[in-house]
């Protein structure tokens, strides 16, 4: 069964590797740079905390997510910033379950009124996912990117 865990000095190296089919690189950032980014921060629109998680499958990695949170942020307290499957492992459900089980995380926690996404707009797999989840796109688009709002409360 599928789980997620935090990305730790023992399996960072591990998650580096894990990369998305050629034709999906400009749909997002290598993990390595997420990794990095997690550590150094990224300012934008307030102070974002970063947290990259792999998902595994038993010992193998076969993806990676990372989220912000920024409890004080007026419109999204939650944000949703990686989520990439390994190209030998998509249209397995790791995306999904990745998604979910971080959805279920942010519902438990009574502070997070909204979660946000963003993907590229021609990224039209992602779009349907995110969609089926019950995100809603705004029609706003940041650094070319299509912003997408789910209200949890």
């Amino acid at each position: 069964m599928p789980e997620i865990r935090p990305v730790t000095r023992d399996n960072w190296r591990d998650l580096a590797r894990v990369k998305v089919r050629e034709a999906q690189k400009n749909f997002v950032a290598q993990n390595v740079y997420s990794i990095a980014e997690s550590q150094f921060g990224a300012e934008h629109e307030g102070h974002w905390d970063l947290y990259p998680v792999g998902i595994f499958d038993g010992d193998l990695p076969v993806g990676l997510l990372m989220y912000g949170l920024n409890l004080s942020h007026p419109k999204t307290q939650a944000f949703i910033i990686r989520l990439m499957v390994d190209e030998n492992h998509q249209w397995k459900g790791y995306g999904r379950f990745g998604m979910e089980k971080m959805l279920e995380i942010f519902r438990a926690d009574g502070r997070i009124q909204s979660v946000g996404i963003s993907y590229e707009p021609e990224n039209e797999l992602a779009k349907g996912l995110y969609a089926r989840l019950g995100f809603v796109e705004t029609r706003e688009i940041d650094h070319g990117e299509a912003i997408a709002v789910l209200k949890l409360r």
